[in-house]
């Protein structure tokens, strides 16, 4: 028996895909086709926001002409499955040709004629217009923003405002944005979303405007700083029909996901124990992180960091919460946390003054998986066992800033009319914002 195996993204499948596997299958009697995995294309300089990989996979599998797929997840995999299914023929399209030579020491290469006229890339031009997003604020974490948007496919900054005019327009000089809106109104009037990068106390007043007004909103983490108007915020979205997104970065980075899909599945058994620390000494040059009328301190500007693994893990059936800080004009330059469920308590270190080691262990029953500093860049993380033998590390690239991942979820949502992220829900996020409002108000609260 001929084996052939082919490899594509297969993102929006269409005639010149079918036709490409129609030829592939009929080089020999078994067809493999290799679909890429959603993190896969990063490789390729964009981030698809249309299909994901199960969607594609389905997609295949609908024409029939697969008889196995599989899912491309590594570079250097072709190699890998050639030798493992004993591949004949490996088939690629025209527009590839040279590229995989290097594969004919494994098998026969042979490069298929594209079908003329058509494309994915065609495809998404016809039906998606880029999103229009206006950045509200000019801080360190807007100035990344920019950069990290040209790498997703469908999004387009227009333009930007800030209290501060004069920033504004030098930012958008800077980084090549068209307008500068000299009211947040006008901002509103000019996008089809927005990107919230403002002081923490303003995010409430600027989501709801934003909401009101029809605007999809990518709000920075803390979404705000109470868990009721948060619950609010989120229905005021679903009621206009809108997408409301807290951008903690963490919680959309590929290694991140992989690593609580891997937990939840059992690997290390059930989980009893979390311990999560992150810490900055910033120094007293970075006056809003420290400023107490500005609502700053570690909890504040950190705690929806170490909050996120316990919350995705452990769910937000809390029995008990404690806080230990130490204080400083007004703010906690130090905060330890201790949440406490029916089935296993967690832990977490937040440092603005007090430097702490920066990693993530999760102890389950069966082993636990260790993330070294700083684990909320999560690129690389190891599940460790009693036998040390059955160790295993996993390792990721984490591309620039890492923002890029939680706006193609953003832009993913809007396209699909998705009020909710899997790498984040709603309820999560609602439950964090619970958790920072405990501490505001000083509930179960001990100065150290």
């Amino acid at each position: 028996m001929k084996k052939v195996i082919t490899y594509g993204t297969y993102d929006l499948l269409h005639q010149g895909h079918i036709n490409l596997l129609r030829r592939a299958k009929n080089l020999g009697d078994y067809l493999i086709v290799g679909v890429t995995n959603d993190n896969f294309d990063r490789e390729r300089g964009k981030l698809n926001v249309k299909n994901n990989v199960l969607e594609r996979v389905e997609a295949v599998k609908a024409t029939g002409l697969a008889d196995k797929i599989i899912i491309e997840d590594y570079v250097g995999q072709k190699i890998d499955d050639i030798q493992k299914y004993d591949v004949d023929i490996f088939a690629i399209g025209s527009d590839w040709v040279g590229k995989f030579d290097y594969l004919n020491e494994f098998c026969k290469v042979i490069y298929l004629p594209r079908t003329e006229g058509i494309s994915s890339t065609m495809l998404r031009e016809e039906l998606q217009e880029d999103i229009k997003i206006g950045i509200a604020g000019t801080g360190r974490i807007a100035t990344r923003f920019v950069p990290e948007a040209s790498c997703v496919n469908y999004v387009s900054v227009k333009a930007v405002y800030d209290i501060d005019g004069k920033k504004a327009s030098l930012f958008a000089e800077n980084l090549g944005i068209p307008e500068v809106c000299d009211s947040y109104e006008a901002l509103l009037d000019a996008v089809d979303a927005v990107y919230v990068a403002t002081p923490h106390l303003s995010h409430g007043e600027l989501c709801w405007v934003a909401l009101n007004r029809g605007k999809h909103v990518l709000c920075e983490t803390p979404l705000v700083l109470n868990g009721n108007e948060a619950r609010d915020l989120y229905q005021l979205a679903e009621k206009k029909g809108v997408i409301l997104m807290e951008a903690n970065k963490t919680a959309h980075s590929p290694a991140f996901n992989h690593l609580i899909t891997m937990i939840k599945s059992g690997l290390i058994g059930d989980v009893v124990d979390i311990n999560a620390s992150e810490s900055k000494l910033w120094g007293e040059k970075f006056t809003r992180e420290l400023d107490p009328e500005q609502a700053g301190g570690s909890m504040n500007e950190l705690g929806s960091y170490p909050l996120l693994p316990i919350i995705k893990l452990m769910g937000t059936g809390y029995t008990d919460i404690q806080f230990y800080s130490k204080i400083e004009k007004g703010v906690d330059v130090y905060t330890r946390g201790v949440i406490r469920y029916p089935h296993g308590v967690c832990s977490f270190q937040l440092g603005l003054g007090v430097k702490t080691e920066g990693n993530l262990v999760i102890s389950g029953t069966k082993g636990y998986a260790y993330v070294p500093s700083p684990w909320w860049l999560t690129d690389y993380y190891e599940f460790r066992f009693e036998d040390q033998n059955q160790n295993k590390k996993f390792f990721y690239k984490w591309d620039g800033a890492g923002l890029r991942y939680e706006i193609q979820e953003f832009i993913s949502c809007i396209f699909n009319h998705r009020q909710s992220s899997a790498r984040l829900r709603r309820r999560e996020s609602i439950a964090m914002t619970e958790i920072i409002q405990r501490f505001v108000e000083r509930k179960n609260f001990v100065t150290i």
